[in-house]
């Protein structure tokens, strides 16, 4: 508890961020689609990604080809604010769309 309130404060030294990590599972190479995750103790987050497909989105009046990667993110809420994981997933999501916006020469 201790710990997360410091993150949310944005007080957390780096050595009371050791030890916690989070787990990325692909269930995509077997087929997998739209699957929860659950979150391996003592981490705090996993990222699941499934089979991308492509599929008709409507946009800018018409239907396009996309592709689509489903994700699903699960996280312990008693130490990740839901807020917070949104906007991760929404970074990871603007990553995948746009790889040279994160890049060191973008």
């Amino acid at each position: 508890q201790q710990l997360a309130e410091k993150a949310r404060d944005r007080k957390l030294a780096v050595d009371g961020m050791s030890g916690g990590s989070m787990s990325l599972s692909n269930l995509g190479g077997i087929g997998g689609t739209y699957f929860t995750p659950i979150v391996n103790w003592p981490e705090v987050g996993i990222l699941g990604a499934s089979r991308a497909s492509t599929q008709p989105v409507f946009m800018e009046g018409a239907f396009r080809p996309r592709v689509l990667l489903p994700l699903s993110l699960s996280y312990d809420h008693r130490v990740i604010d839901g807020a917070d994981a949104v906007r991760f997933l929404r970074w990871i999501v603007a990553a995948l769309e746009q790889p040279t916006l994160i890049s060191p020469q973008g």
